[in-house]
């Protein structure tokens, strides 16, 4: 029997890269999307996360997610599960609690 579905929001299939660190600024690891929504992601990391523990993730969300324009996001999320992704990677299913848009900076 197929395991019900608990999203409570579309997920956008989507390949980004991702900027990763903990919320005391540590080291930043760099990771890539599998799919996105406006409370949640999952991705892939060559970094081990723990389960219940904060994060802060970097990323520009696709126009799909934000009304029609792509923006620079920070993130602040919980890691909800872990499991072995493809290779050496890790696949991090985080819940996003809080989302800050970024401020455009002109190059």
């Amino acid at each position: 029997m197929p395991k019900a579905e608990r999203r409570s929001r579309q997920r956008f299939v989507t390949r980004l890269p991702v900027g990763v660190r903990n919320p005391a600024g540590a080291t930043e690891v760099t990771a890539h999307t599998r799919d996105v929504s406006t409370n949640g992601v999952f991705l892939y990391s060559e970094c081990r996360m723990t389960v219940g523990s904060d994060v802060e993730l970097v990323l520009i969300l696709p126009p799909e997610l934000t009304a029609g324009e792509k923006c620079w996001v920070c993130c602040h999320a919980r890691v909800l599960r872990v499991e072995q992704g493809p290779g050496t990677d890790f696949g991090v299913a985080a819940e996003i609690r809080r989302m800050d848009i970024l401020p455009e900076i002109p190059i």
